[in-house]
C-alpha cells in the first residue's frame, strides 16, 4: 500500500482505531485500579472532607497526585492493594478532579473523580413521620416486570419460582409499574428491604448479605432504575426509605476476599455466632465477655460482622449511606440489626448522617422485649443519659406492641393481664421514651409471623389495622397484609414472603386489581371477594388517616380496657386550653370481646364534654352522647370523630 494509500485508510478509520486505543487503555486501567469508592461526591456538603478508597494489585507502591482537590492525608494499610486518600472539597465547585497514580514521575493510570451539584435544598428534605404510613415490600416477592434480568452474567444465583427459599425475580420496574396500587392503597411512604448486590449462591433474595455497598442487585436492575423509582415515587407523592445494613456484610463481597486491614472484620479462630444478647449493650453488670458475644459474633456464616471501630470502615459506611441519600434523593433510612452494631462507632454514624440532614429520619430495628432497653437506642433518651449513652437514632420499632399484637386478639377474655390491657399497658411505658411519637408501629413484618395466619378473621385484621392507625407513632403494613396473605414463620421464611398475585406474567390471578377492573388484567381474575373486603377496608382508613391532623399531631388520653374493649381519643387543644369546647376529638373504641359489649359515656367525658355526637368515619354512622350508653358489637372497631 502507497504511502497516500495509507494515509486514505487512516483518516477514513481514524474513529475505529481511537475506539481500540481507549478500549485497550481502559483495560490497562481496569487492571491497575479495579476499585474507586465513592466515584463522585458533591458541592457544599457539611461533610466535605471525603475519603477515597483506591483498590488495585500492589498500588501501594505508587504516589497519588488529585488535581484541584488539596490531599489532606493518604493512608497505606498491610494490605498494598488499598490506598485510602482523603480531599477537601470545600468551597471547590462542580467539576471532574483526575486522580492519578504516579510512579517514577510517570503517570501510570488516572480516574476522573467528580463533584456535582446538589439537588435544591437537599440538606433540609422532608422525611417521613407521624402523618406517614409505611408500606413495606421484599423486591424478590414484589413483582416482576423485566424477566430478562433473572438470570445475570455478574451474580451467582438464578431465579427459580419453585424454590421457596430462592430468588423469585421481582425487580425494580415491577415496584414502578405499581407504584399507582400503593398510592391508591393509601400508603405515603414505601420501605423496600435491601437491594443491593447480594451475590451469595442461595438464599440471596433477602439482600441483608450485601457484597456490594455501590450496586443495585443487576437481578433488579442498575443504579440509575433505583433512582428512578424514587423520583416517580416522588411524582406520585410518595416517599422512599432505604434499607441500611452496617452491621455485616456478605461474605462473597470483593473486600471481604481481600480485606483492607486484618481488622476490618471481627475475626474468631473458628466461627463464631453472634449470641444475640443485645441487652448487654446497656447492662451496667455485663461481663466484656458476654458484650462482645453479641457485639462481634457473625450474624450468620455468609454475613461477617463488621469492625466498625476502624475509623477507616467507619468512614466508609458513613460516605456510603451519605452518599446513596445524595444520589437516589432517598427519604429515609431504616437501619438493620441497629443494636449489634459497634455502640459507640453506630452513634457517630447515626450522627453524621442527621448533621448532612437534620429533619431525616432513620429508625433502628431494636428487637427487644422490654421498653427501657428499646428506649436506650432512642435519641436523648433519659435511659441512654444514665451512662452518657447518646444513639441520636430517631426513631426505634415498637416491638413490644408487635409482642401484644401477637397475643392480644386471640385472647377474648380480658383478665388482669391479657387482651386489649396489652396495649394499655405498652403506651402506659411511654414515659421512658423522650418522643413516642417517633415509635414505629406494626403487628408484622419480613422477619415475623403474618398476622393473617395466626388472626386469620378479617374482623381481627380490621382491629389491629385500627389501632397502628390511629394510636401514637408511625404506622407500618407489609405487603399483602392488605389483601389477607397468609403465610407460617413455623413453615419457614419463605412463607412469610410469598409472590404477590399477579406480580408475574404467569400469574392468572392478580390482586393488584379490582375483579371490576378490566383494563388492568387482560388474562387474569381480579382480586376476590375476600381480598377484596380487606383492601377496601384498608383503603379507606388509610386514606382517611392521610389527611387528619388530629391523628398526626394530637396528643392521646386512654382509658383502662374494661371487658376487653379499649377507648382512647387523639385530641388537639386550640390555643393549648384543655377545656375548650374547641377542641378537636377522634375517639376509637376496640372490642375485641367475642360478644357485644355496653359501654357508658359518662366515663369518657374528659373528651366528650361539650359534643353531642360521634361520626364513624368509615361507615358514617352516628352514636348521640345523650344517651348513657351504647352497645359495641362483638370484634368491631369505630373511630368517632366528636361533633
Amino acid at each position: 500500500m502507497k504511502m497516500d494509500q495509507l494515509n486514505n485508510f487512516l483518516n477514513m478509520n481514524k474513529h475505529y482505531f481511537l475506539s481500540i486505543l481507549m478500549f485497550c487503555a481502559v483495560q490497562v486501567n481496569a487492571q491497575i485500579l479495579t476499585h474507586v469508592e465513592p466515584a463522585n461526591w458533591w458541592v457544599g456538603m457539611e461533610h466535605h472532607e471525603v475519603q477515597i478508597l483506591l483498590h488495585g494489585n500492589n498500588i501501594a507502591n505508587f504516589q497519588v497526585q488529585v488535581s484541584g482537590l488539596p490531599i489532606t492525608g493518604v493512608m497505606k494499610t498491610e494490605n498494598p492493594n488499598y490506598l485510602f486518600v482523603t480531599v477537601e472539597t470545600k468551597d471547590k465547585v462542580a467539576g471532574t478532579y483526575p486522580i492519578k497514580l504516579i510512579d517514577k514521575k510517570k503517570e501510570i493510570t488516572h480516574f476522573d473523580f467528580k463533584l456535582e451539584e446538589r439537588m435544591s435544598n437537599s440538606a433540609q428534605r422532608e422525611s417521613y413521620t407521624s402523618a406517614d404510613v409505611i408500606y413495606l415490600i421484599m423486591p424478590d416477592r414484589f413483582a416482576n416486570a423485566n424477566e430478562g434480568l433473572d438470570k445475570h452474567p455478574d451474580t451467582k444465583e438464578v431465579s427459580d419460582r419453585s424454590n421457596p427459599g430462592g430468588r423469585h425475580g421481582g425487580d425494580i420496574m415491577g415496584i414502578i409499574q405499581h407504584l399507582n396500587y400503593i398510592k391508591e392503597l393509601g400508603a405515603t411512604t414505601i420501605w423496600t428491604t435491601p437491594m443491593l448486590e447480594d451475590n451469595e449462591e442461595t438464599y440471596s433474595y433477602h439482600g441483608y448479605a450485601q457484597s456490594d455497598l455501590y450496586k443495585i442487585d443487576p437481578r433488579y436492575g442498575t443504579n440509575s432504575w433505583y433512582k428512578e423509582m424514587v423520583l416517580e415515587a416522588h411524582r406520585q407523592g410518595l416517599k422512599v426509605i432505604k434499607d441500611e445494613v452496617p452491621n455485616h456484610w456478605s461474605s462473597k463481597h470483593w473486600m471481604i476476599k481481600d480485606l483492607p486491614t486484618q481488622d476490618w472484620i471481627h475475626q474468631f479462630p473458628s466461627f463464631t455466632r453472634s449470641s444475640y444478647r443485645t441487652s448487654t449493650q446497656m447492662d451496667p453488670y455485663a461481663s466484656q465477655k458476654d458484650k462482645g458475644a453479641s457485639e462481634d459474633g457473625w450474624f450468620d456464616t455468609t454475613m461477617p460482622d463488621m469492625n466498625q471501630s476502624n475509623p477507616l470502615l467507619l468512614t466508609y459506611l458513613i460516605q456510603n449511606t451519605i452518599w446513596w441519600i445524595e444520589y437516589a434523593q432517598l427519604d429515609g433510612l431504616r437501619v438493620d440489626t441497629y443494636s449489634y452494631n459497634d455502640k459507640e462507632a453506630i452513634s457517630v454514624w447515626t450522627k453524621a448522617i442527621t448533621d448532612e440532614y437534620p429533619r431525616l429520619n432513620i429508625m433502628g430495628e431494636v428487637w427487644m422485649h422490654n421498653q427501657a432497653q428499646m428506649s436506650y437506642w432512642q435519641k436523648d433518651s433519659p435511659i441512654g443519659a444514665i451512662d452518657s449513652y447518646n444513639s441520636y437514632l430517631p426513631t426505634v420499632m415498637d416491638f413490644t406492641m408487635h409482642d401484644a399484637f401477637m397475643q392480644a386478639f386471640n385472647e377474648t377474655k380480658q383478665n388482669w393481664d391479657k387482651g386489649m390491657v396489652r396495649f394499655y399497658d405498652n403506651i402506659a411505658n411511654d414515659y421512658l421514651y423522650q418522643d413516642p411519637s417517633n415509635l414505629l408501629v406494626f403487628f408484622e413484618n419480613h422477619d415475623t409471623q403474618r398476622f393473617n395466619e395466626y388472626c386469620p378473621n378479617i374482623a381481627d385484621y380490621k382491629l389491629a389495622l385500627t389501632l397502628i392507625s390511629t394510636t401514637r407513632g408511625i404506622p407500618q403494613i407489609y405487603y399483602g397484609s392488605e389483601i389477607g396473605m397468609k403465610g407460617s414463620k413455623d413453615v419457614g421464611d419463605a412463607d412469610i414472603r410469598r409472590d404477590f398475585p399477579g406480580g408475574w406474567a404467569a400469574d392468572r390471578h392478580t390482586a393488584f386489581c379490582s375483579s371490576e377492573d378490566s383494563k388492568c388484567h387482560a388474562y387474569q381474575t381480579g382480586r376476590t371477594a375476600d381480598e377484596e373486603a380487606y383492601f377496601q377496608f384498608t383503603k379507606s382508613l388509610l386514606n382517611w388517616r392521610k389527611t387528619n391532623k388530629i391523628i398526626h399531631e394530637g396528643k392521646l388520653m386512654q382509658f383502662v380496657p374494661e371487658n376487653n374493649v379499649y377507648v382512647y381519643a387523639r385530641y388537639k387543644e386550640p390555643n393549648g386550653m384543655y377545656d375548650m369546647p374547641g377542641k378537636q376529638v377522634v375517639l376509637v373504641i376496640i372490642n375485641n370481646s367475642t360478644q357485644d359489649e355496653t359501654i357508658r359515656w359518662e366515663r369518657f367525658q374528659e373528651m366528650i364534654q361539650g359534643k353531642e355526637i360521634g361520626v364513624d368515619v368509615l361507615t358514617n354512622q352516628t352514636v348521640n352522647f345523650d344517651l348513657k350508653t351504647a352497645v359495641i358489637p362483638a370484634k368491631t372497631a369505630y373511630i368517632l370523630e366528636l361533633k
